[in-house]
């Protein structure tokens, strides 16, 4: 019997970026069997009893010949189901089970999907990001899961093949019946749909609390929430994400990018045009919430990216958990190390955290009386450290609003309103930062604060008056003169004054009250 060999084109996976995969099939006399070999996890080794009997329920044949299935590059690990299509599109063109159509060449042409028992082709994680790096190598046609298929309705200049079944790629590839391309969407008719999932017309009172939400939005201000139980702390974090902007194209190819590496894209979805909003349990581990596990998987900061990390309970949360945020929120990326991988996920998030004042949450409270001891209060408060205090902008109390209130008051601006004013401020944000690479007054560094944050002679005299008073550190410093731009530019004015840096010590004074009385 003749030795007979064929290639298919895939894409593994490593962080959030994919690497071409030739996919070699070598078909020869012997003791019939199969092996995969090029550094395959156990999930790929799996998938030749998936390919046996997806092609056998697909009406072709599994020669007795002996067969070798080579993943090129031999020294990249490769994971997952995906690579399930093309070995069996290879193992079919290597025994002479199908005939490609002259126009469509096999090495050129990216498969990817899992494959059941009876030939059905499943969603696989990191679609996305598969077709992305398939465009940046030049490549434009593309067989994919008809699931996975709109997290690329974006990309322009690709040819997206939507397949069921193993028995329509391989009739697409013959040309027997050609599947209809996917029609390409434009990002801003996908923006034009998005709907915010809280509106912050739904809060009642709180005036405090929604001026520094919005001036948090407008700044991209890491924010916390002092507050009894039920004072609206939750519902007002929720609100942020339809008062920020929209996500760009670019932030939603790297958000989409992510969520599709870590399987939390809903199957059908496309990408992504609100900005994410992740809020983990008080009880999620370090490696839940900077990433890890031995495939080193994005973790809540990187889910969060570019969106709003929401910690309700802040106290709650283990201190190595907290501790373990300073370093994403400073550098906006974080690496993932294990024995076997490395990735590098980014996560440039916002901070809302929500806290009661103490254990029993009702300290300084005017409905209920605190049951706390001054040792409980302090226990629980020093669960938070100073270092991850600093790292947070904004603080605010947050009390619960009488019924009468609540029953009496007009109706609230709605999160539409206060968008517009957001997204003014941030306008002016960019055209400033143009040529720099910075994107909102939060990511400032003391180079870009001593450049773009002018303050008044008196501006100046009050902030240094507060830091000596204060005693805040360096860092809270060039904070608050960040807050106080960002102030600043929601006032459509161009040097910071007394009124501007008087309200961003204002959203200082809970360090003082709690941590520091």
């Amino acid at each position: 019997m003749r030795e007979m060999m064929a290639r298919t084109l895939t894409f593994g996976l490593s962080g959030v970026r994919g690497f071409p995969v030739q996919v070699e099939v070598f078909s020869t006399g012997g003791m019939p069997g199969m092996e995969i070999i090029g550094l395959p996890d156990a999930s790929v080794r799996e998938s030749r009893e998936r390919v046996n009997a997806a092609i056998l329920n697909s009406g072709k044949e599994m020669p007795p010949r002996r067969i070798t299935i080579n993943l090129a590059p031999a020294d990249m690990r490769k994971e997952g189901p995906s690579f399930d299509l093309p070995i069996a599109v290879g193992l079919l063109a290597a025994n002479m089970q199908i005939f490609p159509r002259a126009d469509l060449d096999l090495k050129k042409t990216v498969l990817f999907g899992e494959l059941s028992l009876d030939g059905q082709i499943h969603p696989v994680n990191g679609a996305l990001a598969i077709v992305i790096s398939a465009s940046e190598q030049g490549l434009t046609d593309v067989i994919l899961p008809a699931e996975n298929a709109m997290e690329a309705a974006c990309i322009q200049g690709m040819n997206i093949f939507p397949a069921h079944s193993l028995t329509e790629v391989i009739e697409h590839i013959e040309g027997k019946r050609i599947i209809p391309p996917q029609e390409q969407l434009d990002y801003e008719t996908l923006k034009a749909q998005r709907i915010p999932s809280t509106d912050l017309s739904q809060v009642k009172g709180q005036q405090s609390a929604r001026r520094a939400l919005e001036v948090a939005a407008a700044g991209g201000h890491n924010m916390l929430m002092i507050g009894a139980p039920g004072s609206g702390k939750t519902m007002l974090a929720r609100s942020l994400p339809g008062i920020l902007p929209p996500l760009s194209f670019s932030e939603s190819l790297e958000t989409t990018r992510i969520f599709s590496i870590a399987g939390k894209l809903t199957p059908g979805s496309g990408l992504m045009v609100e900005r994410p909003f992740c809020a983990p349990h008080h009880s999620a581990s370090v490696a839940s919430m900077v990433g890890g596990g031995s495939n080193a998987s994005p973790g809540e900061v990187s889910l969060a990216h570019n969106g709003v990390l929401f910690l309700d309970e802040l106290p709650e949360f283990s201190r190595a958990a907290l501790e373990a945020l300073r370093q994403p929120l400073e550098d906006g990326v974080v690496t993932v190390s294990r024995v076997r991988r490395q990735a590098q996920y980014q996560s440039s998030f916002m901070l809302i955290a929500g806290m009661n004042p103490c254990p029993c949450g009702y300290y300084g409270s005017r409905q209920r009386e605190c049951r706390c001891t001054p040792v409980e209060i302090r226990r629980y408060l020093d669960q938070v450290s100073g270092p991850l205090l600093d790292r947070i902008d904004i603080q605010v109390e947050v009390d619960t609003v009488p019924v009468q209130e609540i029953r009496a008051s007009k109706p609230a601006e709605s999160s539409a309103q206060v968008a517009e004013r957001v997204a003014l401020a941030r306008r002016i944000q960019q055209e400033r930062y143009r040529q720099t690479p910075f994107h909102c007054n939060a990511q400032l560094d003391n180079a870009g604060i001593r450049q773009y944050c002018r303050l008044s002679p008196d501006a100046e005299s009050l902030l240094n008056l507060a830091v000596e008073r204060m005693n805040l550190s360096m860092r809270a410093y060039h904070r608050v003169i960040k807050v106080a731009r960002t102030i600043a530019d929601l006032q459509q004015e161009e040097k910071i004054g007394t009124a501007e840096i008087a309200e961003a010590i204002q959203y200082r004074e809970l360090d003082q009250k709690y941590w520091r009385g």
